[in-house]
């Protein structure tokens, strides 16, 4: 596996590493600010310096390459598989009338499935409803065919967030890219590092990724009890407070990320299903514990290999991001430590992570999570 990566900052020309080199057929991610995304300028310049047919492009909440977290850029990860192949097929959200069951279905019926190792997703995120894309996904999956990846973000603007494959990046699209070959070996986890506080209450009220009540009684309601004065930050300050929900069916928590709220019946959006009768508690973290999350996603990643990975494939929420600040950086270097020198480490900030939980083969949405999608050629 061949690996060449840049970064761009406004006013800047591209920066390279390697140096820059001609790689043959590569998968190509460029991650970036929304604002960049919508520039034309930037589209011509990437096509330019990247002349390459499969470019996918996803707005982000930050980027991440190598050790480092940026804002207001550019990263690119060129792969030239050298024994692997791959399968890229792309649709939009609002062809389907929003209906990401539908979508899902229809993106995972159209791809091929003799040798598939592995599924990728970079999705929009401002229409999606993770949770469903993941089931309509998963309805022509074989089991040990796994599926990672994230939600695009927008910063903290939460306006709209960008996508697209081999056109300029568009409102609306899901791009997912499955992995082929014998010599591919993947791994995955995703852990948060959250600590739930609070008692523990039930769900009694949701339809969809709609929160009614909880205990019978309003959910914003109780939210904002606890909330205090923080709650006039509302819904930003709900990235700081999630929620820990446990489906009656499972064993194993997800959190979920508050998106927006509804004052006039008080409830609240949130980034995926909520499931009746789950069992939900607030959480709340520290820079430290975050850390210590990505630690431990590393280390379960890491768990089994046979090889040291060639690429790192990072997708950690925005929710951490403005917990940890000028921090941020400290859950990227701790992964490093672990996964070691010669992974290329890309990916970004997002609206929503998608990995199985511990291990699991089936794929859950993730919010408030530090997520990893190891890969190697043997």
């Amino acid at each position: 596996m061949k690996i060449v990566q840049a970064r761009k900052f406004k006013n800047k020309e591209w920066e390279y590493k390697p140096p820059k080199s001609e790689l043959q057929n590569p998968l190509v991610f460029i991650f970036a600010d929304r604002m960049l995304l919508e520039n034309e300028i930037f589209y011509e310049n990437v096509k330019a310096n990247f002349n390459y047919e499969h470019l996918i492009f996803g707005s982000t909440s930050g980027e991440i390459i190598g050790e480092n977290v940026h804002q207001d850029s550019a990263v690119v990860t060129a792969i030239e598989f050298e024994q692997s192949s791959f399968e890229i097929r792309r649709a939009n959200i609002l062809d389907y009338d929003k209906n990401s069951h539908a979508l899902g279905e229809h993106l995972i019926k159209s791809l091929p499935k003799v040798n598939l190792k592995h599924v990728l997703i970079v999705s929009e995120g401002s229409y999606t409803n993770g949770s469903e894309l993941i089931k309509g996904l998963q309805t022509h999956l074989a089991p040990n065919v796994l599926l990672t990846g994230g939600m695009c973000g927008d910063n903290d603007r939460f306006e709209k967030t960008f996508v697209s494959y081999q056109h300029r990046p568009t409102q609306g699209e899901i791009i997912i890219i499955g992995l082929y070959g014998e010599s591919l070996e993947i791994t995955c986890s995703s852990s948060g590092g959250w600590i739930p506080f609070g008692p523990e209450r039930t769900i009694t009220k949701a339809e969809g990724n709609i929160l009614y009540e909880i205990d019978h009684m309003p959910a914003l309601d109780l939210y904002t009890k606890y909330l205090g004065d923080k709650a006039k930050e509302l819904p930003k300050a709900s990235l700081f407070y999630p929620l820990n929900i446990t489906a009656e069916s499972k064993t194993e928590p997800v959190i979920r990320t508050i998106l927006n709220i509804d004052e006039n019946n008080n409830s609240m959006i949130l980034a995926g299903d909520v499931p009746l009768n789950a069992k939900v508690q607030l959480m709340m973290a520290s820079v430290d514990s975050l850390v210590h999350g990505a630690a431990e996603a590393a280390t379960m990643a890491m768990k089994n290999r046979t090889k040291a990975p060639q690429l790192a494939f990072l997708v950690s929420c925005i929710g951490r991001k403005l917990v940890m600040d000028q921090r941020v950086e400290e859950e990227i270097e701790e992964i490093k430590l672990i996964i070691g020198d010669h992974a290329n480490i890309s990916g970004f900030y997002s609206y929503g992570e998608m990995a199985p939980l511990q291990d699991q083969q089936t794929c859950e949405l993730h919010n408030q999570t530090m997520t990893l999608t190891l890969i190697s050629e043997k």
